[in-house]
């Protein structure tokens, strides 16, 4: 839990919900993450919010489907204020890129991270609907894991006025040690200021039962060091994070890890950085006092 001097608001810019009896969800495994292959409700969501502080959340595509972000969206008109933004799916291989007129559509996402070409995101279509969504103010979240590294940098070089929000850090294999080449990665993404990364997910791509603070403290410390506060945002990875301990240990471990941190670079990565870059309303601001919450020129 957050100390109690600590009154920030808590934005959680990155959740799922789910029900496979209702669609089918292809990386969910029956078997490999049979703890999670259940239904995850708006009920269970402000459960979850309730007891850890959080004021609003971000809720994130799982599936390639428009009908998931109309229901998203649904869901969210629907939460009191407490999903603050949707980041749904659209197909950015279109002709024309498609997608709601709704306020609370802050962003898109698209799982590159499974697609069998591994330079997908630059492909002439998808880069040419990625610049369609800069220009109506959208941010669009890079989910990658070592393949697609190198074809999202270039995407994000090359589509300046587009703010891109690199989920999970860029899934570094901690599991296999992996350091190189992730780590410089980071600091080369991190030097385009159209770039954003979310502290998010580290749990699961460590050990899921044995993972410590301190194993996951050089991967946080280096994107802090990377990007500043004021360019990280904090993402619970719900349910996907019950895998590997819930998020009673991710609320914990995220405290531990920004301890280190000013008041006001907490207030940054636990929702300052995510208001700013999904372009949020409906949150508390109470606590967000110094934070520039426009956004800046490249985005």
């Amino acid at each position: 839990m957050r100390p109690a001097s600590d009154t920030s608001p808590v934005i959680d810019a990155h959740h799922h919900l789910w029900d496979p009896a209702a669609r089918a969800y292809p990386w969910l495994d029956p078997v490999a993450h049979a703890p999670i292959h259940r239904p995850y409700t708006p009920a269970d969501l402000r459960q979850q919010a309730a007891a850890h502080d959080v004021s609003a959340t971000v809720l994130v595509q799982t599936v390639a489907t428009a009908e998931e972000t109309a229901g998203f969206l649904a869901t969210a008109h629907a939460s009191a204020g407490l999903v603050a933004g949707v980041v749904g799916w659209a197909d950015l291989t279109a002709p024309e890129l498609t997608l709601p007129d709704d306020p609370l559509l802050v962003g898109v996402r698209h799982q590159a991270e499974d697609e069998p070409d591994p330079r997908w995101l630059v492909r002439a279509d998808v880069r040419r609907s990625l610049a369609a969504l800069g220009a109506r103010g959208l941010a669009y979240d890079v989910l990658v894991r070592a393949p697609q590294r190198q074809a999202a940098l270039e995407c994000v070089r090359a589509l300046d006025e587009v703010w891109f929000v690199l989920d999970h850090a860029g899934k570094p294999a901690i599991a296999a040690g992996e350091w190189e080449p992730w780590a410089t990665w980071i600091a080369e993404a991190a030097a385009c200021p159209n770039t954003v990364c979310k502290l998010s997910g580290l749990v699961t791509e460590a050990p899921w039962h044995s993972w410590t603070a301190d194993g996951l403290r050089p991967y946080a410390e280096h994107v802090l060091a990377a990007f500043g506060a004021d360019r990280v945002l904090f993402g619970s990875d719900w349910p996907v994070c019950e895998l590997a301990g819930g998020y009673a240990a991710v609320r914990a471990l995220t405290d531990d890890l920004l301890g280190g941190c000013t008041a006001t670079e907490r207030a940054a990565v636990l929702g300052g950085t995510a208001l700013r870059v999904y372009g949020l309303d409906g949150c508390a601001l109470d606590g967000l006092d110094g934070i520039d919450l426009h956004r800046s020129d490249t985005g």
